[in-house]
């Protein structure tokens, strides 16, 4: 079961760390113009708002693996 539980936070951390690089690179790609901003707009919210927020969830996930693999592995 610890097994388990450590290899989902293995993936959660994964994910988390892939998701965080693809926002990143599509800020940095929206700042310097390669891409518009506009065409991932969604209703009021702004395209770098939605890329910004696929990075901060990376981030959350990211977080939230590593604390589960670090509480197991004590």
């Amino acid at each position: 079961m610890i097994k388990l539980i450590k290899q989902i936070g293995s993936l959660l951390f994964l994910v988390g760390n892939t998701l965080t690089a693809i926002g990143c690179i599509g800020l940095v790609l929206v700042l310097i113009g390669v891409i518009d901003a506009e065409f991932l707009a969604i209703g009021i919210s702004s395209g770098i708002r939605v890329i910004g927020s696929v990075a901060i969830s990376g981030c959350l996930l990211s977080a939230i693996g590593y604390g589960v693999v670090e509480y197991f592995e004590k």
